[in-house]
């Protein structure tokens, strides 16, 4: 009789073991898309309003009014907005202080927009760790189901009188499954947390440049 070797009856017809393997593969498979969609949207919203906040910004519009509008909206302005935040705060209120030093006026607003800076980065790459651990441990996960399945398909055949190719070739297919699962998890994790890294670097980048312009800007105001 001629063995049934589709998918479907592959998996139903696994050991108990591969099937956990399996599922565990689809759970990690389905929190990687999920995380991948979560992460898109967040690194896209996060360039799109950085953009939006450097054209507000270079308009040759009075700091301290745009300190204001930022901090009195009640729309998300994003990550670099946050960090100018911090920093014109910090300015603003080493200013007020008698008598003024320039320099620890500057070294506060460094200070404060480094450590806005670092709290974006950590929202920007939150998620980007369990991706690359997807993509790196579920083709072993696949691995260990495949071993298991072969060995009890070579087991099986303890059993019989005569080994076939028909004989064994259900055993294998049902454990070879198991590592196609583990690719299908791995590989969009992989290329994911390849394009988010990029992408979060290249933010990462405009927000340092934007820190250092925005820092000659307020040490030439502290004169």
């Amino acid at each position: 009789m001629k063995s049934d070797l589709s998918i479907l009856s592959l998996v139903l017809n696994a050991s108990l073991l591969v099937q956990l393997v399996m599922l565990l593969l689809l759970s990690i498979s389905l929190a990687s898309w999920t995380t991948i969609f979560r992460k898109w949207l967040h690194i896209r919203r996060s360039r799109k309003e950085t953009e939006q906040f450097e054209t507000d910004f270079w308009r040759d519009r009075d700091l301290t009014t745009l300190y204001q509008q930022v901090r009195e909206a009640r729309r998300e302005h994003g990550p670099l907005a946050r960090i100018f935040e911090s920093g014109m705060a910090e300015f603003l209120k080493n200013r007020q202080q008698k008598p003024v030093d320039s320099h620890a006026t500057l070294d506060g607003a460094r200070r404060s927009m480094r450590a806005a800076y670092q709290r974006e980065m950590d929202r920007l790459e939150a998620g980007l760790a369990f991706l690359a651990s997807a993509g790196s441990v579920s083709p072993y996960i696949g691995l260990f189901g495949t071993v298991w399945g072969i060995m009890n398909a070579f087991r099986g055949l303890s059993n019989v009188q005569q080994a076939t190719l028909a004989a064994v070739a259900p055993g294998i297919a049902e454990a070879l499954v198991a590592t196609a699962i583990g690719l299908f998890a791995a590989i969009p994790a992989v290329v994911a947390y390849n394009r988010f890294s990029h992408d979060i670097d290249r933010l990462s980048t405009r927000f340092d440049t934007f820190v250092d312009e925005f820092l000659n800007i307020l040490q030439r105001q502290a004169r």
